[in-house]
């Protein structure tokens, strides 16, 4: 886990600090020829660039800013500091000036078709709601997208838009049942501080079905691994759906409403949509007949400790590591390749954190001779899902799944 930090400290200084940030000054950090990162796909170098709370990460855009964790960080610990976590947002003014996210000026509003419209502080969530903490991966829905063949539109993510941690807040569905819904309750929204540059730029607002809102495991959010949330992963407050690609979590939550009808807001109708069918996929150049919103994770496992081209020594015993993860059905079994996928063999699981949280898992390795090795890692869930050996495809970049491979040179 990180260390400990202090409670953001809004000052002038930092204010102007953090507005120039979000207009793409170069307040977030000089960047050199030296601080850059060539990710493994074409046009593929990124600047590492330090942001308010955050260690240098890979940035993708600067407004808004779109920052990668780099993936070296995913050995560190099951856990991803917070420093290093992943950053996402959709609309240009964002994030949010500092000035409306303090304490005292802060609040979030339940309101639609509820019997009870509220309107809580941060501070107001802690004491009336019981605090509940959870272990859960956030990831993007493009993760992974620059490795897509043919090459799709859309950021081009490397592997480290994903990140696992422990959240804590109130229930959502203890805030819904306390502003009280109607039998005719059919949805959810929830909409951030984050706004769009021009008025005809549709509002980021997502929708979750009622029985879906109504799980015990959704949270809203004010904490990240035992501190108060960065300010660029949705400081003071944010939705935490466990399982759910990160285009749910929504950042800086200000708005709930309940609706008695299905929403039909862009972010939810045009966007974020994948293929109707079991593996989300279709083949380049087609068309899906019908497409559906994103919903769940598919399973995923990664190699960490080692990477493309890394050398190690003929006879000598090593010890390979990574992670596991998937949509909430929890990790089962890992299973790893020396040889390219010709024998598999079955790797020991770590701690079990939760069945949304990355497990963790290590097997010992020692070639026999040298050469050339490609080392694969394939998870399965407990109901049976797994990897694909060949990469799936759909025109979004989305839900990419594949068996991993990392090429080592035994000498």
């Amino acid at each position: 886990m990180s260390s400990a930090r202090s409670k953001p400290d809004y000052s002038r200084r930092d204010f102007i600090r953090v507005a120039a940030l979000a207009a793409g000054s170069s307040a977030a950090g000089s960047i050199t020829a030296e601080e850059s990162v060539t990710l493994p796909f074409d046009n593929g170098q990124r600047p590492l660039v330090q942001y308010p709370q955050k260690r240098p990460l890979i940035r993708l855009t600067s407004r808004p800013p779109q920052l990668e964790t780099p993936f070296a960080v995913f050995d560190e610990n099951v856990l991803t500091p917070n420093d290093a976590f992943f950053v996402r947002y959709h609309l240009t003014v964002a994030p949010p000036q500092p000035e409306i996210l303090k304490p005292d000026a802060f609040r979030v509003s339940i309101k639609g078709r509820v019997r009870q419209p509220m309107t809580l502080s941060v501070a107001e969530l802690k004491q009336q709601f019981e605090p509940v903490e959870i272990v859960a991966v956030n990831q993007c829905s493009g993760n992974s997208r620059g490795f897509f063949q043919p090459r799709v539109p859309g950021g081009q993510l490397g592997n480290g838009a994903m990140g696992n941690a422990r959240w804590k807040g109130a229930r959502l569905r203890d805030v819904l049942s306390k502003a009280g819904l109607p039998a005719e309750a059919k949805q959810v929204t929830f909409d951030g501080l984050d706004k769009p540059l021009l008025p005809q730029t549709p509002d980021f607002i997502k929708a979750l079905d009622i029985d879906h809102a109504l799980s015990p495991e959704l949270l809203l959010a004010y904490e990240m691994n035992g501190e108060e949330l960065p300010w660029l992963n949705g400081y003071p407050l944010r939705l935490v759906v466990p399982g759910y690609y990160g285009t749910y979590w929504v950042k800086h939550l200000h708005e709930i409403t309940v609706l008695d009808k299905v929403f039909d807001g862009f972010w939810m109708s045009s966007a974020y949509r994948i293929p109707d069918n079991a593996c989300a996929c279709l083949e380049p150049g087609t068309t899906p007949g019908r497409t559906v919103p994103i919903s769940r994770y598919n399973v995923r496992s990664f190699i960490t400790n080692l990477t493309d081209g890394q050398n190690l020594k003929s006879g000598v015993e090593s010890l390979v590591k990574g992670i596991a993860f998937d949509g909430g059905e929890g990790i089962s079994e890992v299973l790893f390749s020396p040889d390219d996928g010709r024998n598999w063999r079955e790797a020991k699981l770590g701690q079990d954190l939760g069945k949304y949280s990355f497990r963790e898992w290590s097997i010992a390795f020692k070639s026999p001779s040298p050469g050339m090795y490609n080392l694969k890692v394939k998870a399965t869930n407990r109901i049976g899902q797994s990897q694909p050996s060949q990469p799936l495809w759909n025109s979004a970049g989305y839900m990419r799944n594949v068996i991993e491979t990392v090429r080592v040179e035994v000498s």
